[in-house]
């Protein structure tokens, strides 16, 4: 077998080798040397993970197994530091030597470091790898400002990272327009407005001259004479190719490598691609040219004759909630093109297509790039537009629907550009090894596996290429008849674009109904609650009827009434409160309730408000998607088998997490002793009090489907108990459907990672903030009603 070597774990180098084995994988005898620590992970979605969107697990694209299966020999934390091209050796920092016969280069870039006053101060970084991205997240855990110093793609996704981490952030650009090299100015115009409504600030046409501080950053220095104060500093002003050992073996070197079209450099033997090679001058560093080059160098290193890399037309698109971008070939008109443009400034849409000879090549688009992969594979191609209307911005005359626009791409179109996926790929993919979802296209083929704006035409190509057998069951469903996204994408669209209304979703979003049905409209009202606790106003009008009168119906039209009673305890004066309403009103039963506490039933509605107000007494909210009870035995106060007093924490727990929304209703339980005489086992929220502390279950039901309740953890004091409550709370009001019970939320979100994610002391933390600035927007129920006469108004009853 032949040795092959390959130098750099990153992503253009495993592409090249996946491609290699994907064609022959009995030739080479495979090595890949990695100065990181890590499996191949995904680089671009590193601002993700800053971003708080992912973690860094979930961005490996072949985790340790993948090496392991392909009989690949992996060496990581170790790096080459010289090339014997004669000997044709590669010796490592650990004075490993590996012999090849062929050699692969792909050492990637490193990010660019102005070499200013103060650059190698503590607090100054590039952004490039895992560990950038860590220290970045460490940083702002302990450190309030920061500055991004270049305002392009990386740098704009970095700030919005350290913003969603809670600094302040100022993002520093030498020149007047953000993303010259993307953008033209109005959609930079553009651009900037949304990222400043987001807290992003702006130190435009700015030069560094120097950052100051002692050992740590403590600002920067402008030649105008200005500053900024700021405890990090972020270098986003470019990228190096990393060529210093190819330059010290001899190879011919510019600013890359030098590379002919098959990736050869100037020795026969060694091969370079990705962001170290060079080709006809230029050092490409975007993913879908180097997944390209991958493809060349494998197919030509396995004794394929194809044509090899012929260089790549680039585009973007960035990865900032709220900002829709896409660029692709020129953005400036010359007195070659001509241009289409459509700018919507009430809506802050903007798209410009240049057109030359009847051909595209350059597309803009801003607020909406959904057509942004389509243009680009049209300017890829040179297609002849001259058959299509500039109307709906180049959709062909006749043409309706997302399944005709699928049906005339062909197989070379790129539809997903962060992996470099064709729809030549994923036809014979779903053909080949029987794919049937969008789950399973994207595992077999990395297509939607990353940014996954290309989501939509996969699922179009699954469906066009399966016709009749295409089972739309198997496939996502909307969050109601009104609109094919599901909760999780209307959610994500609501805090991209910032929406605060219902109304506006409904709009913005294209539901079938303006007005919404009566799934999306309570539903909507529930996630903008949610999403702004602070700023959106509950429309009680969207609510289900029993919530909106703050009452259960009952079945003869009248009313229950059902105070809170905290651990089911009660008083002597509310007792005789109780018996006196009920005689007062004539109602027709009082009984103790499955959650131990005491309801009038019966009671007309005319005389709802006058109930309440004669109580004085908080609502028990039995009608509500919320906390209804804490359900608890005496504990320690009382009971010799008590080990806690479970009644007492019983209490706190249900003062704690009161009256807040959740996507349905809950129930929480404390047991003095493993006995478990409040059932706490089939609880949402169930705690056992153990001699050591307090043992912790969460996602039980009772009801028709009954789910024991998963471990959680023990833990020593009741502040860590309601700590662990509210957060669990908050996650669940996160992240489950609308009306979605915590048992089946649990089952299809797993207990692993929901049990994963309570004991990160970062995420509770987040999480019970959160919650906390929700509680402080709830207001007691019956207190509100009665002294608002508009309230109060709903119970009267009108007389004919």
């Amino acid at each position: 077998m032949k040795k092959l070597v390959l130098i750099g774990n990153g992503m253009a180098g495993v592409r090249t080798i996946e491609e290699i084995v994907k064609r022959d994988a009995e030739t080479f005898e495979i090595t890949i040397i990695g100065d990181e620590p890590y499996p191949n992970y995904n680089r671009i979605m590193l601002s993700n993970v800053l971003q708080g969107k992912t973690t860094i697990n979930d961005i490996n694209i072949n985790d340790w197994d993948w090496y392991k299966d392909n009989h690949i020999n992996l060496l990581t934390g170790e790096k080459a530091v010289c090339i014997d091209k004669d000997k044709k050796e590669v010796i490592t920092d650990k004075q490993q030597i590996l012999a090849y016969d062929e050699l692969i280069i792909a050492t990637g870039s490193s990010a660019f470091i102005l070499p200013v006053p103060g650059s190698d101060l503590d607090g100054v970084i590039g952004f490039r790898t895992i560990a950038d991205t860590e220290m970045m997240m460490e940083a702002a855990q302990n450190y309030k400002k920061a500055v991004v110093i270049g305002g392009g793609l990386l740098g704009l996704e970095a700030a919005r990272g350290l913003i969603d981490r809670g600094m302040e952030v100022h993002v520093v650009h030498l020149l007047p327009t953000l993303m010259e090299m993307q953008l033209d100015a109005a959609a930079a115009n553009l651009l900037k407005q949304d990222l400043e409504a987001q807290g992003m600030k702006f130190l435009m046409e700015k030069q560094t001259a120097e950052i100051y501080g002692e050992k740590r950053v403590q600002g920067l220095k402008f030649t105008d004479g200005t500053s900024v104060e700021c405890d990090l500093v972020v270098m986003a002003v470019g990228i190096r190719p990393n060529v210093a050992i190819a330059r010290v073996a001899g190879l011919e070197v510019n600013r890359g490598i030098v590379v002919n079209d098959h990736m050869v450099t100037s020795d026969p033997s060694i091969y370079a691609v990705g962001e170290c090679a060079e080709h006809n001058g230029i050092a490409y560093g975007l993913v879908a040219p180097l997944y390209e080059q991958g493809i060349a160098l494998a197919e030509h290193i396995t004794g394929g004759q194809g044509k090899g890399y012929q260089g790549s037309v680039l585009s973007t698109q960035l990865k900032v909630a709220g900002c829709d971008l896409f660029s692709g070939g020129k953005i400036h008109e010359d007195e070659n093109t001509q241009a289409i443009i459509v700018h919507d400034q009430f809506s802050k849409l903007y798209k410009k297509i240049l057109v030359t000879d009847n051909k595209i090549v350059g597309v803009v688009l801003y607020g909406d790039a959904s057509d942004g992969n389509r243009l680009f594979n049209m300017l890829k191609k040179q297609a002849d537009i001259s058959e299509y209307t500039s109307s709906s911005v180049l959709s062909k005359a006749g043409q309706d629907g997302e399944e005709d626009l699928v049906a005339s791409m062909s197989a070379e179109d790129t539809v997903c550009g962060c992996n470099g996926v064709t729809k030549g790929t994923i036809v014979h993919s779903i053909l080949e090894q029987g794919l049937t979802t969008f789950e399973e296209v994207k595992g077999c083929t990395k297509a939607g596996g990353s940014c996954g704006k290309c989501k939509p035409m996969v699922e179009s190509i699954l469906a066009h290429t399966l016709g009749d057998s295409f089972d739309v069951s198997l496939q996502k469903t909307g969050m109601c008849s009104c609109t094919s996204l599901t909760r999780d994408e209307v959610v994500a669209q609501i805090k991209e674009k910032q929406m605060k209304s219902p109304k506006e979703v409904r709009m913005v979003l294209d539901f079938a109904s303006a007005e919404g049905c009566s799934k999306c409209r309570p539903a909507l009202n529930y996630y903008m609650r949610m999403l702004f606790p602070e700023e959106y106003e509950d429309d009680k009008a969207s609510r289900f009827v029993n919530e909106k009168m703050e009452g259960n119906i009952q079945n003869d039209g009248t009313f229950s009434v059902v105070p809170r009673m905290y651990g089911g305890t009660t008083t002597a004066d509310d007792l005789i409160k109780l018996g006196e309403a009920a005689k007062k009103y004539n109602v027709p039963l009082v009984k103790i309730t499955g959650a131990s506490r005491i309801g009038l039933y019966g009671v007309k509605k005319e005389d709802v408000p006058h109930v309440w107000e004669d109580l004085g007494m908080r609502s028990g909210y039995a009608y509500s998607k919320s906390l209804r009870n804490v359900k608890s035995c005496v504990g320690s106060a009382f009971c010799r088998f008590g080990t806690q007093d479970s009644l007492g924490l019983g209490i706190k727990l249900e003062q704690a997490i009161e009256m807040v929304d959740t996507p349905h209703k809950m129930k929480m339980g404390v047991t003095g002793c493993p006995r478990n005489c409040a059932e706490v086992l089939t609880k949402d929220f169930g705690v056992v009090c153990v001699e050591n502390g307090y043992q912790l279950y969460f996602g039980g039901n009772g009801g028709t489907e009954v789910r024991e309740c998963d471990s959680l953890i023990t833990v020593k004091t009741e502040e860590e108990v309601i700590t662990l409550a509210k957060a669990y709370v908050q996650y669940y009001r996160e992240n489950a459907n609308y009306g979605e019970r915590t048992a089946p939320w649990v089952e299809r979100t797993g207990a692993a990672v929901v049990k994963e994610t309570l004991l990160n002391e970062e995420n509770v933390s987040e999480l019970v903030t959160s919650f906390d600035k929700a509680r402080a927007t709830y207001e007691e129920a019956w207190s509100s009603v009665l002294s608002d006469q508009k309230k109060r108004e709903m119970f009267e009853v009108i007389k004919g």
